[in-house]
């Protein structure tokens, strides 16, 4: 089973800007689909982005509603690593972050945490007012 592991979160203030990190030690993910959820307190596991792979090197971004315009999500190739830009951050963007990754691509699905078939243990945001 691939091993996912996630960097960079921590305690940031609102406004702030903080960066995530995921990577696969020792396995090629270049043509897999790769994307960021995030799980708050008492809620469940939501979308936040996903890197669609369309080619050689060239991946497809998707966002949920709560993140476009202020998230950026970029995929390193051959370095196997992808990572998560937050910018204008908000004290709703709180919570575990987590990094999936599955083979295929979900068209209709991948915004459902089902569509994955890897996962990250998590890094935990808190941004404070």
């Amino acid at each position: 089973q691939a091993r996912l592991e996630e960097f960079g979160g921590g305690l940031v203030q609102a406004g702030d800007s903080l960066r995530l990190t995921c990577t696969v030690p020792g396995r090629s993910f270049n043509t897999y689909v790769m994307g960021w959820f995030r799980q708050a307190p008492g809620k469940e596991r939501d979308f936040v982005a996903a890197t669609e792979y369309i080619g050689t090197y060239k991946y497809r971004a998707h966002y949920s509603d709560a993140v476009m315009g202020r998230f950026t999500i970029t995929r390193g190739v051959p370095t196997n690593r992808m990572s998560l830009e937050m910018n204008n951050l908000e004290v709703e963007d709180t919570a575990v972050y987590y990094c999936a990754a599955d083979e295929k691509f979900d068209e209709n699905d991948y915004r459902s945490v089902r569509s994955y078939t890897y996962w990250g243990q998590g890094t935990q945001v808190t941004v404070s007012a």
